[in-house]
């Protein structure tokens, strides 16, 4: 079992109790509460918990509040630096993983991904099991799945329906290490309209530990109206975690919605802040 398989195992567990915090923090259940929540014994929740987020479940418990997100939410106008560039096809250094950005061509687009191998497989990250697939020009899929895979696995080759697609799950595992554990840095091959692209782009310059809301990213696009066509574009966002569109929540300092469950978000957002 590797490193990230062993995190991973675990998943269900973080989530569980992430989830008992957040129904609730305003009665500031005590470690004994939410350990017999999960069934784990106190000592053995508390290890875990810290390993997996980073910080005592006491510590996260106060991270929970509505009026900790609110505070955060202060300065999430400044998060979206203005020199991020937001071409089509370019490439930007980014916060954290640094990731290379590449959207496709035009021609690309109407072609579906005709004369495309891209390789995919199924393994682990710290937010459970993970698909991921890559094309040579880097991933174009990272998506979080439960029991059953076969819906992530038909969205992908809907998005590249004239593709060659090749399972490598050894590779698939590989990648993920790359993302999770090494933490090198990675090229994006993403497949959107140019609004959607806009938002991913914008989105990938928050830092991480950082949250921004729907209406500051339309904002800094240029497109203040436009708040429902943003999340919608980062609704359709299909490389999870990479995208970091787990960043992004209401005005309201309500979490708001997410591809892969409200619960994994809160997760993400709890590992992402220790």
């Amino acid at each position: 079992m590797n490193k990230l398989e062993e995190k991973s195992k675990y998943y269900e567990d973080i989530k569980k109790a992430i989830e008992y915090f957040d129904k609730n923090y305003t009665y500031q259940p005590k470690l004994e509460d939410v350990s017999l929540h999960i069934g784990m014994s106190k000592h053995h929740f508390a290890r875990i918990f810290k390993e997996y987020v980073g910080v005592t479940p006491m510590q996260f418990l106060q991270a929970t509040t509505l009026a900790h997100a609110k505070e955060k939410l202060k300065s999430s106008t400044s998060i979206l630096d203005t020199s991020i560039d937001l071409g089509l096809s370019s490439s930007s250094r980014l916060h954290e993983l640094f990731v290379n950005f590449i959207g496709v061509t035009p021609n690309e687009y109407k072609k579906m991904g005709e004369n495309l191998n891209i390789i995919y497989g199924f393994g682990f990250s710290p937010f459970g099991k993970t698909m991921i697939a890559i094309t040579k020009k880097g991933i174009c899929s990272l998506e979080f799945y439960e029991e059953s895979y076969e819906e992530i696995l038909n969205r992908l080759k809907t998005n590249w329906n004239k593709a060659k697609f090749i399972r490598d799950d050894k590779k698939a595992q590989e990648l993920l290490d790359k993302i999770f554990i090494k933490k090198e840095k990675m090229n994006l091959f993403v497949k959107g309209t140019n609004f959607q692209i806009n938002v991913w782009k914008a989105i990938l310059n928050i830092k991480s530990g950082d949250i921004s809301t729907y209406s500051d990213v339309a904002e800094f696009i240029g497109k203040p109206k436009a708040v429902r066509a943003v999340a919608t574009a980062i609704g359709s966002n299909h490389i999870g975690f990479l995208i970091p569109c787990h960043r992004v929540i209401s005005k309201s300092a309500a979490i708001g919605g997410y591809r892969w469950g409200i619960d994994r978000k809160k997760v993400v957002l709890a590992y992402e802040e220790s």
